[in-house]
């Protein structure tokens, strides 16, 4: 029970991290418009790809799970 509870923590701090990234990641003006972000018009149509932030965003991500797992052995 005590892991579960660990866990419980762990994902509670993700959430809270998520709901503050998303409050200021309007503030941040460059993010969604990276060099390698996709845009195509057409007409009445735009498809959006950003490759380049979801790169970003996963390689963060990444880097901050690695750091709570190793926490948590």
């Amino acid at each position: 029970m005590g892991d579960f509870g660990k866990w419980l923590m762990v994902a509670g701090v993700i959430l809270v991290i998520v709901g503050l990234a998303l409050m200021i990641s309007p503030k941040i003006p460059w993010l969604g418009r990276l060099p390698g972000d996709l845009v195509w018009r057409k007409g009445p149509v735009t498809v959006y790809v950003p490759l380049a932030t979801m790169l970003l965003i996963s390689i963060v991500a990444t880097a901050l799970l690695n750091i709570i797992s190793r926490w948590f052995r």
